[in-house]
C-alpha cells in the first residue's frame, strides 16, 4: 500500500469519501477555438475515429496517441479539428496544455502541466502537491472515473509526457510532437499517426479555401506551383493564401515569382539538407518582407520577448510606441497569420515564427537597439510585479527600483484582484525574463527574481522558482551587492523549508546571516535567526530553535517591527511546548497572543491558539482547548487557507477526542488527512493517521487503530523523521498487546531505539514510558 493516501483498505469511520475530492464545478474545457478553414486530412480523422470506437461504438483499448510529423505539418489543427468534433465522446471535460518542446525558451515541464491541470480540476491552487509524483498521483485519482480528453501539444519527449497520462480506461491522450516518442508506443501502448505534407490536390484546396471571396478563381497550373513552392506544408500553404488573399488584384504569377526570388536567395544560403524547412523559411521571409516597416520591426522585436506569450502593453513597451499603434500593427501581423491571437490582447508566435524573428531580430536589428528593447520589457516586467506586490505580500519589503524610463508604462492596479490576476497571468514571463536578463543586465535579473517572490501567486509551484533564485543569487554575486545576495539566500531557504530540503535551507539562512552580520543590517539579522529557529523547530532540536528565536524578537522589537517580533515570540512558544516546558511555552504563547490581536493579525492568531489549545489539553482543560482549536480553524475558513486549516485539524482532533467526541475527531483526521495529501506534505498527513489510530484505540477498535498507526510509522520512516515514527510505533503496539504481545514487543523496542536520538524532556518521558511498557 502507498504511504501517501488513506484508501487501500483503510477508511475514516463514517467519513470515507465527500471530503476527500476537489469541490465540485463545471466540467473543464480547456481546448482552443477550432482552426478556421480546415480542410482535408479525412484518411487521418477517420484513424483518430477508428481509435475511440469500433463499427459498434465500443470503446477500444487505446489511450494513447501520438500525432507525429515535421514542423509545420498542421499536427495542432488536425489534433484541435479531431478533438472539437469528439467533445461529446467525453462528457467531464477536455483539458488542454502547450508543452512548448519545440519553442526557443523554456519547453513546459510535466510539474507545470499537472499543477495547471489539478487546478482546472477543482484542486485549490495552493493545494496542489509540489512533488511530482504526488502530483501526477493526485491527478490519475481524479480521472480514475472520468471520460476525458487530454490533448498535450507540441511536445518534445516521453518524459515530459508520461506523468500526464491518467491511466484509466475512460480517457483518451492525444499528443503532438516532431518526435516519433516511440518510449510511449512501447511502455505505454500507444497507437501513432505520421502526419506528412499534404498531397497536392488537397494542398490546392487549402488554397482555394482561404483565398475563396478575397480573390477571381486562380488556374489550376498556378495554384499547384504555388503550393509546390510552399512544400505542401498547411503553415507555409496559410501563410502564402493569406498573402494571396490580401491582393485580391496581384496576378497570381507575380506572386510565385517573388516567392521563387525568395526561394533562390534561401537555395544559395542553405545545404539542401531539409528542403521542408527551407521552404517553410522561404514562405516566412516572403511574407516578411510584405510588412510595413513598423510591422516588420515589432515583429522583429516581438522575438526578443522572454516569455512563450505576452500581451498587448509588453508589446508596447518593447516597442516604445503607442499602445493603440501597437494594437494596429499586432493586428496586421495576426491577419498575415504571422502571429496567434489567443484572447483580447494576448498573443503567441508559432515556435518556428518565433525562432525567425529572433533571427531577424540579430540580423536587422543594431545592437543598441536590441539593447534598448529588451531594457524596456525588463522594465515593464519588473515595474508590475513590484506594483502587484503591493497588493499581493505587502508585508515584504519591496526592491528599490529606478523610475521607469519615458517610454515604458507599467501597469498599474486598482485592487488585489487585478493584481492577482496579473501576477497570474504573466508569472511565467516574469521567470523568462530573470533567464533574459542574467549576464548582460544582472542587477534587473535579482531585482525581478526578489520581485518575482514577492508578488508570487498562491498557484505557482514552489520548485519553479528555486531553479531562477539560483540564477538571480549568481547575478546578484556578480552585480556585487550583499544585501541583494542575503535577500536572495533568505528566499531561497525558506522555498527549500516548504519542499522539505531543511539541509539545504539552514546552509541559505546560515549565509544569509553572515552577510548581513557583516552589512550591519539588524532586522535582516533578525529575520535569518528566526527562520534559522524554524528550521531547528522542524529538526526537533529544540534548545537551538528557542535559542535562534529569543535572539531575533529584541533585534525585531528595536528595529520597531512588532508583527514579526510576535511572530517570533510565537514560534519560541512553539519551541517551548514540544519539548515539554509547558510553563514558558503557556507564558510566552499568552504574549503572542495578545500582540497579535492588538495587531488585527488573523493568520498569527490561529497559529499560536493552536500552540494554546495543545497547552491547554495538556493541563486537563479540555472544553478551553476545543474552544480554542475551533477559533483557530475558523480563522483558517476565513482565510481560505488549506494549509492552515488542515495543520489546525489535528489540534480540533485532538481536542474532540480528548472529549469522548470520537466522530467528530475522526471527521476532523480524515479532512486534515485529505487536505495534506493534496498539498503533498506527508509528514502531517501521518499525524492525522496517528490521531484516526489514537481515536480507534479509544472506540477500542483495535484492528482499525493498528492499520492507522502502522501506515503513520511507514510514513515517518520514509521521510526520516525518528521521533514522530517513535510515537506512532508506540502506538501501534499499544493496539497489538493484547492479542500479539512478541509483535507489541518488537515495536515497542524500535521505539525505544529511535527515541535514544532524543534528550528533550518530553523524549525522556516517552522512553520511560516505553520502557516500563517493555519491562
Amino acid at each position: 500500500m502507498q504511504a501517501g493516501s488513506v484508501s487501500g483498505g483503510i477508511h475514516f469511520h463514517g467519513t470515507e469519501s465527500k471530503a476527500a475530492g476537489p469541490p465540485e464545478g463545471p466540467p473543464p474545457r480547456q481546448l482552443p477555438a477550432d482552426v478556421k478553414g480546415f480542410v482535408n486530412r479525412v484518411h487521418e480523422l477517420d484513424e483518430l475515429n477508428a481509435i475511440v470506437a469500433g463499427e459498434n461504438g465500443d470503446p477500444l483499448v487505446i489511450s494513447v496517441c501520438v500525432i507525429a510529423g515535421t514542423a509545420g505539418a498542421g499536427k495542432t489543427s488536425l489534433a484541435l479539428r479531431w478533438a472539437h468534433h469528439a467533445r461529446a465522446r467525453f462528457p467531464d471535460g477536455q483539458l488542454y496544455v502547450n508543452l512548448r518542446g519545440y519553442d526557443p525558451g523554456e519547453p513546459v515541464t510535466a510539474q507545470e502541466a499537472l499543477h495547471r491541470f489539478l487546478s482546472a480540476l477543482g484542486v485549490p491552487a495552493q493545494s496542489v502537491p509540489q512533488d511530482i509524483d504526488a502530483a501526477a498521483a493526485l491527478y490519475r485519482s481524479l480521472l480514475a472515473d472520468r471520460r476525458m480528453l487530454v490533448l498535450l501539444d507540441n511536445a518534445s519527449s516521453a518524459g515530459q509526457v508520461r506523468p500526464l497520462l491518467p491511466g484509466g480506461p475512460g480517457c483518451l491522450v492525444l499528443v503532438t510532437s516532431r518526435s516519433r516518442l516511440s518510449g510511449l508506443a512501447v511502455r505505454d501502448g500507444a497507437r501513432r499517426l505520421t502526419l506528412g505534407t499534404l498531397p497536392q490536390a488537397e494542398a490546392v484546396a487549402l488554397l482555394r479555401a482561404v483565398t475563396a471571396g478575397y480573390r477571381p478563381a486562380d488556374d489550376l497550373e498556378k495554384l499547384t506551383e504555388l503550393a509546390e513552392l510552399c512544400a505542401r506544408l498547411p503553415l507555409a500553404l496559410r501563410i502564402a493564401a493569406e498573402r494571396a488573399a490580401s491582393r485580391p488584384h496581384l496576378r497570381l504569377d507575380d506572386l510565385i515569382a517573388d516567392l521563387r526570388d525568395e526561394s533562390a536567395l534561401w537555395d544559395a544560403l542553405s545545404t539542401g539538407d531539409d528542403e521542408e524547412a527551407e521552404a517553410v523559411r522561404t514562405v516566412f521571409a516572403w511574407s516578411y518582407r510584405a510588412l510595413s516597416g513598423q510591422a516588420a520591426r515589432l515583429f522583429r522585436l516581438l522575438g526578443m520577448h522572454p516569455g512563450p506569450e505576452f500581451g498587448l502593453q509588453a508589446a508596447a513597451a518593447l516597442a516604445a510606441a503607442p499602445v493603440n499603434r501597437t494594437r494596429q500593427l499586432l493586428d496586421s501581423l495576426v491577419n498575415a497569420h504571422l502571429l496567434e491571437q489567443m484572447g483580447p490582447d494576448r498573443y503567441q508566435f508559432h515556435d518556428l515564427l518565433r525562432a525567425y524573428a529572433t533571427d531577424q531580430a540579430h540580423h536587422e536589428e543594431p545592437a543598441g537597439e536590441r539593447e534598448a528593447a529588451l531594457h524596456r520589457v525588463l522594465d515593464w516586467y519588473l515595474h508590475g510585479a513590484d506594483a502587484a506586490q503591493s497588493w499581493i505580500n505587502p508585508d515584504e519589503q519591496h526592491v528599490t527600483l529606478a523610475p521607469p524610463g519615458d517610454d515604458v508604462r507599467p501597469p498599474a492596479f486598482a485592487d488585489y484582484d487585478s493584481g492577482l490576476d496579473w501576477a497570474e497571468r504573466e508569472h511565467t514571463n516574469l521567470l523568462q525574463a530573470i533567464r533574459a536578463a542574467a549576464g548582460s543586465h544582472d542587477r534587473r535579473a535579482w531585482q525581478l527574481a526578489v520581485a518575482a517572490w514577492n508578488a508570487r501567486p498562491s498557484s505557482a509551484p514552489v520548485g519553479e522558482w528555486l531553479a531562477i533564485g539560483d540564477i538571480a543569487l549568481e547575478a546578484a554575486r556578480r552585480s556585487g551587492d550583499r544585501q541583494a545576495e542575503a535577500q536572495l539566500l533568505t528566499h531561497l531557504g525558506r522555498d527549500n523549508v516548504r519542499l522539505d530540503r531543511l539541509s539545504q535551507a539552514l546552509e541559505c539562512h546560515r549565509r544569509a546571516l553572515e552577510i548581513r552580520h557583516e552589512t550591519g543590517d539588524p532586522v535582516g539579522q533578525a529575520t535569518s535567526l528566526n527562520l534559522i529557529g524554524l528550521v531547528h523547530l522542524r529538526r526537533r532540536q529544540f534548545a537551538a530553535a528557542a535559542e535562534h528565536f529569543a535572539q531575533a524578537i529584541p533585534l525585531f522589537q528595536e528595529a520597531d517591527s512588532p508583527p514579526w517580533a510576535a511572530i517570533a515570540l510565537s514560534n519560541l512558544a512553539s519551541a517551548h511546548y514540544n519539548a515539554g516546558r509547558p510553563a514558558e511555552a503557556s507564558a510566552v504563547a499568552q504574549e503572542a497572543l495578545a500582540a497579535h490581536r492588538a495587531m488585527d493579525n488573523p493568520r498569527g492568531e490561529g497559529n499560536i491558539l493552536r500552540v494554546v489549545s495543545c497547552l491547554q489539553l495538556e493541563e486537563g482543560r479540555q472544553e478551553e482547548a476545543l474552544r480554542s482549536a475551533q477559533q483557530a480553524l475558523d480563522i483558517a475558513l476565513t482565510l481560505r487557507d488549506d494549509r492552515l486549516e488542515g495543520y489546525w485539524l489535528i489540534a480540533l482532533g485532538d481536542a474532540q477526542r480528548s472529549l469522548g467526541k470520537y466522530d467528530d475527531a475522526l471527521t476532523s483526521y480524515q479532512r486534515s488527512a485529505a487536505l495534506h495529501r493534496r498539498l503533498g506534505n506527508r509528514s502531517r498527513e501521518a499525524l492525522a493517521w496517528y490521531g484516526a489510530g489514537k481515536t480507534y484505540h479509544a472506540l477500542e477498535r483495535l484492528p482499525e487503530a493498528a492499520q492507522f498507526h502502522r501506515r503513520a510509522a511507514a510514513a515517518h520512516r520514509e521521510l526520516g523523521d525518528g521521533w514522530h515514527e517513535a510515537v506512532a510505533l508506540d502506538g501501534l503496539a499499544g493496539a497489538v498487546v493484547d492479542g500479539d504481545p512478541p509483535a507489541a514487543a518488537g515495536h515497542w523496542a524500535a521505539a525505544l531505539g529511535l527515541l535514544r536520538g532524543y534528550d528533550d524532556p518530553r523524549a525522556v518521558a516517552a522512553r520511560e514510558r516505553v520502557e516500563v511498557a517493555l519491562g
